[in-house]
């Protein structure tokens, strides 16, 4: 069970937000708070694993809260929930190593995508060293380093693109756009824009394969 405390300075939203995280296997409300320093409190006294944590609180600002936490040795995950659409804040929360961000207003399913995806990569190893290269990999993907949805080119998904980056992550070698659609399932065009957008953030690099005839084919490998 995954014990989640809920930040809101509005208590509707609040209560809409512990209703839906209830409903979603796996996880529990511990509690909530309005306030900054009501969540520096809660995070102390009720050791949630994951935050989800509103931006825009009545006395500090949601990244000086994280900032805050951090300080005090807790090191709990943050989900940001906020109608915050400056790029210098969503740039912000993922310095700050947030494990999503998501912008307000948003229904249900879109809540529970990304509770479900922070499951799928929640409880990795427990001990003080590592086995292996495998448990390395678990540790270092139960905060995916994805760009936040808000962060996106208009019209590309934050699902669609943490496809695209697992493709090109799995690849021994190059992929081409072509190769990433196949395995992905969309249209090369989309895989073209998305790889390239990966390019352009510096997280895959670009080499041409020459063939005998026509353009060169770009090929894309992750940066490591």
């Amino acid at each position: 069970m995954i014990d989640v405390l809920v930040v809101d300075d509005d208590f509707m939203v609040a209560r809409i937000n512990h209703g839906f995280v209830e409903r979603i296997r796996g996880f529990h409300v511990v509690g909530t708070a309005h306030t900054g320093e009501q969540a520096i409190s809660a995070v102390t006294e009720l050791r949630p694993d994951l935050v989800l944590l509103d931006l825009y609180l009545p006395d500090v600002f949601g990244l000086k809260v994280i900032t805050r936490l951090r300080a005090a040795g807790h090191d709990c995950d943050i989900l940001v929930i906020s109608a915050a659409r400056e790029v210098e804040a969503v740039r912000g929360a993922a310095r700050h190593g947030v494990v999503d961000y998501l912008l307000k207003p948003f229904d249900f399913d879109d809540l529970r995508i990304r509770l479900e995806r922070y499951a799928a990569h929640h409880g990795g190893p427990r001990a003080a060293t590592v086995s292996g290269q495998a448990d390395v990999d678990r540790v270092l993907t139960r905060a995916p380093s994805r760009v936040p949805a808000a962060a996106l080119p208009k019209g590309m998904s934050a699902e669609t693109a943490e496809l695209v980056e697992r493709a090109l992550r799995a690849t021994d070698g190059t992929l081409s756009a072509a190769e990433c659609a196949a395995r992905v399932g969309i249209s090369r065009v989309s895989a073209r824009r998305y790889l390239e957008h990966l390019y352009t953030v510096g997280r895959a690099k670009v080499s041409l394969r020459y063939g005998t005839t026509g353009r060169p084919e770009r090929r894309y490998r992750w940066f490591t």
